[in-house]
């Protein structure tokens, strides 16, 4: 009887030792795993290190949020006379009625200097009798335009201030896909809001800048190449009307990108935001506060839509998963790419060093360059790939050339409409494409001979001479045209002009 009683006890025991053992066995590699975890700035992730069946280890944006919300402001603009159009400052990228009484505008901005360096959009500010910003602490100052530039969408404000806050400046470059972000801002005229999501997609063009500058126009002999640089990054962290000009910045509170637009059908957020990368920022601040405005180099090249590529390398016979790179559709005489030996039918590959896949990123690359500025591009033609060491040119350079070719960029021969066909269909304007060139852009766009053209970047035309100057007054740098087919199909449809 004893012995089984010592048995039993000694069982227990045995059982008691061997859950300690395990429970010990367990911690330590518990802790042995938490140490193999990947950290970001004091931010631990399971990510690829989850177990199965166990929850995911959700990231702590407390520390980045607090080092970044201090150095976001909020921008209030004060419209006058015409320019209250204005007052609502995203009215253009969303498709929104514009308001025809406000009078005051909304929007956000990031400090990047101590001394009151201010970065915000453009399309915040423009037309801005008076600037207003309010820090999160409450000060509030009186700002002025350093510099604007319709065709990024970026502006430069300086108040006088010491010892601000700032939000570190990050490397768009290094951004990836999949990457944790927070978008801070002061969205629906709220007070500072931070939001989180990841990194979605990048160089996105999404033709938002193209609506830029629609409805004023210059003399047409001050023809500028301008040209929108849209090589956004997306991010599905929300982002509402109000939160143009705020940051976006990663897990370590370091400014990746500038807010600048939502993809909505209402006008609120809707699942995919927009921001501007922050290495084309860091140029372009820094001519506005070397020149106060933007010197940009240009390549003197065309290429198609974003829209179109695809197609335009499938009726060449190529498939377009087999190739990176951007097909050249046109080399202006003249321009940098030309002197430097680059044709038509080229499939650019790579800016210094760096791939490039789509002419969103194309563009990015070289308007980080200054005139003057030598950059290496590797190309691909006749089955080889080659390299080139190309001289970039500056605006006066570029518009000379500009101005001589831009009938042949277009591929078409215009005719005016007689006005009894006009009368006939209720038209006020057109003109009618008589020739097409192979390989031109309405040739690639499948817009046939006979089609009506009524307007070109929003300009009514009646002539040839119509049409240049609306090409050449435009401020948006892409054509955008308004027509009808042959069987009367109306269409609107846009193009790059080049960079």
């Amino acid at each position: 009887m004893k012995q089984a009683a010592f048995a039993i006890i000694i069982s227990l025991l045995s059982a008691v030792l061997a859950i300690a053992g395990y429970k010990h066995f367990e911690d330590r590699e518990k802790a042995k795993y938490q140490s193999e975890l990947p950290t970001y700035a004091g931010i631990r992730f399971a990510s690829n290190h989850i177990r199965p069946g166990s929850a995911p280890v959700n990231p702590d944006f407390v520390q980045a949020a607090s080092l970044v919300a201090p150095a976001v402001v909020h921008i209030k603009t004060l419209y006058e006379g015409e320019d209250r159009r204005s007052a609502n400052s995203l009215y253009g990228f969303f498709g929104l009625p514009q308001a025809q009484t406000p009078v005051r505008g909304s929007g956000s901005g990031v400090i990047i200097s101590p001394d009151g360096y201010i970065v915000t959009n453009n399309h915040v500010i423009e037309h801005a009798a008076a600037i207003e910003v309010v820090l999160p602490d409450k000060r509030v100052y009186k700002a002025t335009l350093v510099g604007r530039d319709p065709n990024t969408d970026l502006a430069l404000l300086k108040v006088d201030g010491a010892d601000l806050p700032v939000v570190p400046l990050g490397n768009s470059d290094n951004v990836q896909v999949g990457e944790w972000v927070l978008a801070v801002g002061y969205p629906l005229s709220l007070n500072s809001t931070v939001t989180a999501g990841i990194i979605s997609a990048k160089g996105r063009s999404i033709g938002i800048l193209n609506h830029q500058g629609q409805g004023s126009y210059e003399d047409a002999s001050q023809l500028a190449p301008n040209t929108p640089i849209e090589s956004f990054i997306q991010t599905d962290a929300a982002i509402n009307p109000g939160n143009s000009g705020g940051a976006l910045v990663n897990a370590n509170g370091q400014l990746i990108g500038i807010n600048a637009a939502i993809a909505s059908q209402t006008g609120s957020y809707a699942g995919y935001g927009f921001a501007i990368p922050v290495n084309l920022m860091r140029k372009v601040v820094s001519d506005f506060r070397k020149y106060g405005e933007v010197r940009r180099g240009y390549l003197g090249v065309s290429f198609p839509a974003p829209a179109i590529e695809d197609q335009l390398w499938r009726e060449r016979g190529i498939d377009p998963a087999l190739v990176i790179g951007v097909f050249i559709t046109g080399v202006q005489p003249g321009g940098a790419a030309a002197v430097a030996g680059l044709r038509e039918g080229d499939i650019i590959q790579s800016i210094d060093g760096v791939r490039v896949a789509s002419s969103a990123e194309l563009s990015e690359r070289i308007a980080r360059h200054h005139p003057g500025d030598q950059v290496e591009i590797s190309y691909f033609r006749g089955g080889r790939t080659s390299r080139v060491y190309v001289r970039l040119k500056g605006e006066e350079e570029y518009k000379d050339v500009t101005e001589r070719n831009l009938a042949g960029m277009l591929g078409a021969a215009f005719a005016p409409l007689p006005e009894s066909t006009k009368r006939q269909y209720g038209l006020r304007s057109g003109v009618y494409i008589t020739q097409l060139q192979r390989g031109g852009f309405f040739d690639s766009a499948g817009i046939p001979e006979g089609t009506v053209i009524t307007h070109f970047n929003g300009v009514p035309v009646n002539s040839i001479s119509d049409i240049s100057n609306a090409l050449r007054a435009s401020k948006a740098g892409a054509v955008r045209v308004h027509g009808f087919t042959p069987e009367g199909t109306g269409f609107v449809f846009s193009f790059p002009l080049g960079t």
